[in-house]
């Protein structure tokens, strides 16, 4: 066991992975950073070969007992371990905000208590899913929900602790065991999160962390044949690499990935509804797969919109995200910026208006302006590409029929936002090709709903019964209603 800790703003967390119940060191390190004023945060274990291995054997070795309980007997440690994430909730707050640049004020009061009731929600709703009749002329048919096996979740750097506990209630609540792949930028709530499951009780083997970088550790991991479920959610380019590798052995992934999502405004829209809600795309520094950040606005209503939003947008508190009042924080991380700041130039350079922002904020050296960009056309490149960084673009349309092309002239399909009568927006948003889309609203998210997205931004969905038809294998027991004589002529 290493004694050593990390301490986060008075926070001690474990830089250690976490395996069959106890902390692994690693002699391989890598350096964290801080977004908010790139301080070292400390070094964490990289892990290597040996790590990976001994993850996987730890839970296959766990698996013929966790996956035999009744879903009833997981629910006690299910609630335990939401239970512990609650008692946690202060330090959850604090490392995320210090780790990911999330804002504090978000963490605790949206973050958290989501991330306890993934775990509970999911425990819950298991009880349900034990087995299923189907009672047809020739036969009873007992369809069950088997657990998959070993399962690796991979989860991004925006939001580490709801994505981690998102893909872990369903998966632990199914019956299978669960190896957790932190994203290397910010892998410290992850390490939190190993205690809280510890403190519940959660048998040894039967959720390990083993931090480490993609490229190495989490392609090991995904291309591993005793694994039995690859959940990720992250980049469309590393979602290529883990299907190539998965595949080879016809392991399931569900891949959550990107969105270019059209935030449409409807001639007959509540513009200054619209306009706030649009500034709600700025949240998380714009680091959000599911944000509306293509604007497209019908052309009578284009210049009210625009004055409308700019009066929000000016608003915005950037700053530390750790402060009450700040609504915008920083960039994840200095090739991200570089990232962001280049989409910016090109498509300036090409011929975009800047109608706000468009440059690095004075605040840190991690801090973009919220910017909206205009007089793009579809096939620009800051169109057609996730930038995910504060950074919108707006083009108009003179008909729903132009609107409903623009919307879907990209190869992504993940969300959407549609303001404007019920009715109307009701007939545009069914016709635009996504996963899911609101009206009048953003960021509804329900646990009983489905959520995934199409073309590029992903395979599968999640949520509901949905996350168990991942995570499990659906089985069907047939008893013939007659006995039945065997005989080659049947067909």
């Amino acid at each position: 066991m290493s004694t050593s800790m990390l301490d986060v703003a008075g926070v001690l967390v474990s830089p250690d992975h976490y395996i069959d119940g106890e902390r692994v060191p690693s002699e391989e390190r890598f350096e964290l950073f801080s977004p908010i004023d790139q301080r070292l945060l400390g070094q964490v274990a990289a892990g290597q070969p040996a790590h990976v291995e001994q993850a996987i054997a730890a839970a296959e070795r766990a698996f013929p007992a966790w996956s035999a309980m009744s879903a009833a007997e997981r629910l006690p440690y299910l609630d335990r371990f939401a239970e512990e994430i609650g008692r946690r909730a202060d330090a959850f707050c604090t490392l995320e905000s210090n780790d990911a640049g999330v804002l504090l004020s978000r963490m605790r009061h949206g973050v958290v208590p989501r991330a306890m009731l993934n775990i509970r929600w999911f425990a819950e709703h298991a009880l349900g899913l034990q087995e299923r009749p189907i009672d047809t002329q020739q036969a009873h048919h007992r369809v069950r929900h088997d657990p998959a096996g070993v399962v690796v979740i991979i989860t991004p750097w925006n939001a580490p602790l709801m994505l981690s506990t998102w893909k872990l209630g369903p998966a632990l609540a199914a019956g299978n065991t669960c190896i957790l792949k932190p994203p290397e930028w910010a892998p410290l709530t992850c390490s939190l999160l190993a205690d809280a499951a510890h403190a519940a009780g959660l048998p040894p083997g039967v959720f390990n962390v083993v931090q480490g970088i993609g490229a190495t550790t989490g392609a090991q991991l995904v291309s591993d044949p005793r694994i039995a479920r690859v959940s990720f959610t992250g980049s469309v380019p590393t979602a290529r690499r883990i299907a190539q590798a998965a595949g080879a052995n016809l392991v399931p992934c569900s891949l959550e990935l990107g969105g270019k999502s059209p935030f449409i405004v409807l001639e007959d829209a509540d513009i200054d509804a619209a306009a706030a809600t649009g500034a709600l795309m700025y949240r998380n520094a714009g680091q959000v797969c599911l944000a509306g950040t293509r604007f497209l606005v019908h052309e009578r209503v284009a210049e009210r919109f625009i004055a409308a939003m700019r009066t929000t947008v000016d608003g915005l508190c950037v700053g530390d995200p750790r402060g009450e009042a700040t609504e915008v924080g920083p960039i994840i991380h200095p090739r991200q910026v570089e990232r962001v700041l280049g989409f910016i130039d090109r498509a300036v350079a090409g011929g975009a208006q800047v109608l706000w922002g468009g440059q690095p904020h004075p605040f840190g050296a991690q801090y973009v302006q919220p910017t909206m960009l205009t007089g793009l056309s579809q096939d620009d490149e800051i169109v057609q590409n996730e930038v995910f960084g504060p950074v919108l673009t707006l083009q108009t349309f003179a008909s729903d029929d132009e609107a409903v092309a623009m919307a879907n002239g990209t190869d992504y399909g993940l969300g959407g936002v549609c303001y404007g009568d019920t009715a109307h927006a009701i007939a545009v948003a069914d016709r635009v090709r996504t996963g899911f889309i609101w009206i009048n609203s953003f960021g509804i998210r329900d646990l009983a709903a489905p959520f995934g997205g199409i073309k590029r931004s992903g395979i599968g969905r999640e949520g509901g019964d949905w996350s168990f038809e991942f995570f499990c294998d659906v089985k069907d027991v047939v008893v013939p209603k007659k006995p039945f004589r065997p005989s080659f002529s049947h067909r």
